[in-house]
């Protein structure tokens, strides 16, 4: 990895974050020219590091590609792009092996990869890395192969603000952060007497034809996630403000099963639990989820999610517990290593009582909008990763999926910058086409402005249900707060900015579907419709 000087040349490709999307996307750049890799924490502060679950794909015997594709669609409620899964499904036992031959340490069983199985999926698919760390182990391979690589430039606390765009076409990303401290900092690594000369909060716009927005998702959105500080759906804000399509953005998953403790944050506790065998049980310890769905605890998340919620509501708030307690404890400890120390800390013994949960924001299904090569509307900008949406997802990701779908596109993506793709045709049929609106601003008013507030506010109005009233109420607000916030100029201040545009494009499209169907429960149109059957894209107007 160079260290970066003020002297830096034009890069043949900048990717915006350093998730597994991002690094994969940029070793596979790499072997094609300069790549500058911008991400504002370190290099393995993201959501990738905490994906528990593992990975899926059709590698197992009995498996295929067709039933995976299965599986995905009929997850996805009636959204999901047909040729998308089909690529998603179809590329993933290469993507896989690309892995593998890059030292990522998959658990395995008497010789061979150990695969379990999850929530809507039909077969054990799902490949882990140290059981529980499977993200952890993937981001660590790749961020040491992304350090040694002599092409790949790495900007560590740096924060991207800006997406240039001239005459239709990327033009280079501007940048604010320590950028010349952090020459400053490699160099007096080497020459301790070296004493910096520059103002550590620098802005600089670094030139290429070539930008890749990987910058995962945003849960920070939401007073309850699993997400790390970081998710605060930058990716999403900056490609939209630069002029590039989103959609799916009402759809919002949240995972069924966090931790519970007021002690504690709320920590993912991995659906490969109830793939194990774990029961929930509410508040009184009697089982539920068979009233809910006929796959009991292993149903698609929105409906395990609804359900806690459900059964949290009957018991006044208590929370619902996730019961694992019959398998045997060496079992548990082994299988679940990271879930079982982290319990711990806060003085539960899974292998002895259950563990209070609580659904918590986990995951964006919607984004920026791709075609299945990664490429937005804008020449030249690309995205994958929880970033970006091909609605290879649909309604409601199928668990695991999500992994797999950064490498599968950002494989992809580098391979359309190479001219190895069609021309870019996005197929609109019968989407619902709708600017971000100016919203009067009758009976709103804004609140104290911060995080927190705007937190609170989404988990409250746009979380796991919603109505059409505290959804037009919420527009109103954040178009407010957003018109009357000052320029930001600091990095906390691009980061706010970005987290209420994300949240307006998050209600604008739900108050726009009238119906309910997959992550998007309205209670006001409680069924789906065939009538929205398509998908939601917001633009610039």
């Amino acid at each position: 990895m160079r260290a970066f000087y003020l002297d830096s040349p034009r890069y043949d490709y900048i990717v915006i974050g350093s998730g597994i999307a991002g690094l994969n996307t940029a070793l596979l750049a790499a072997e094609h020219g300069s790549v500058l890799v911008v991400t504002k924490g370190r290099i393995d502060d993201c959501n990738s590091r905490y994906a528990q679950g593992g990975i899926a794909a059709a590698i197992g015997p009995g498996d295929s590609a067709t039933l995976h594709e299965r599986d995905t669609l009929e997850a996805g409620a009636g959204l999901c792009d047909p040729e998308a899964v089909g690529v998603l499904t179809g590329q993933g036992p290469e993507s896989i092996a690309g892995l593998i031959e890059w030292g990522v340490p998959f658990d395995t069983m008497h010789g061979q990869i150990a695969l379990g199985r999850e929530g809507a999926h039909s077969l054990p698919r799902i490949l882990h890395a140290g059981g529980d760390a499977t993200g952890q182990h993937i981001e660590n391979t790749l961020a040491e192969r992304v350090r040694s690589s002599p092409n790949i430039t790495v900007l560590e606390y740096t924060h991207a603000i800006r997406i240039c765009v001239e005459d239709g076409a990327v033009s280079g990303v501007e940048v604010m952060g320590d950028v010349v401290g952090q020459a400053h900092h490699e160099r007096q690594a080497a020459d301790p007497g070296l004493v910096a000369g520059q103002a550590p909060h620098e802005r600089r716009v670094f030139a290429s034809s070539v930008v890749i927005v990987a910058s995962g998702g945003a849960g920070q959105l939401y007073r309850y996630t699993t997400n790390p500080q970081v998710a605060t759906g930058d990716g999403v804000a900056l490609a939209f403000l630069a002029g590039a399509e989103v959609m799916d953005m009402e759809f919002y998953q949240f995972h069924p099963t966090a931790l519970w403790l007021e002690s504690a944050p709320s920590f993912l506790l991995s659906e490969a639990m109830r793939g194990e065998g774990a029961v929930l049980r509410n508040a009184a310890g009697q089982p539920f989820m068979a009233e809910h769905h006929p796959m009991a605890d292993l149903a698609p998340r929105d409906v395990v999610s609804r359900a806690i919620a459900s059964e949290m509501e009957r018991a006044d708030g208590e929370p619902a517990l996730l019961d694992i307690t019959h398998l045997p404890a060496a079992t548990v400890s082994s299988r679940f290593p990271t879930i079982y120390a982290e319990c711990r800390r806060y003085g539960l013994d899974i292998t002895r009582e259950p563990i209070p949960v609580a659904p918590a924001a986990h995951y964006m299904m919607g984004g920026v909008r791709i075609d299945t090569w990664g490429r937005t509307n804008i020449a030249g900008l690309y995205a994958c990763g929880e970033t970006a949406c091909a609605a290879v997802h649909g309604a409601n990701r199928l668990a695991s999926n999500s992994l797999l779908d950064t490498l599968v596109f950002s494989r992809r993506l580098v391979d359309a910058t190479l001219g190895n793709a069609p021309d870019y045709a996005p197929d609109d049929g019968d989407n619902v086409r709708i600017p971000l609106a100016d919203r009067a601003m009758v009976c709103a008013t804004v609140p104290e402005r911060g995080r927190e507030t705007l937190q609170d506010l989404m988990w409250r109005n746009a979380g796991i249900t919603r109505n059409g009233t505290r959804l037009l109420l919420t527009a109103r607000i954040l178009n407010l707060w957003q018109r009357t916030m000052p320029m930001p100029e600091t990095a906390e201040d691009h980061e706010l900015r970005n987290m209420l545009v994300v949240s307006r494009l998050i209600v604008e499209a739900a108050l726009q579907r009238r119906e309910s169907r997959g992550a998007h429960y309205r209670e006001d149109f409680p069924e789906p419709s065939e009538e929205w059957r398509r998908h939601v894209v917001v633009g610039r107007g």
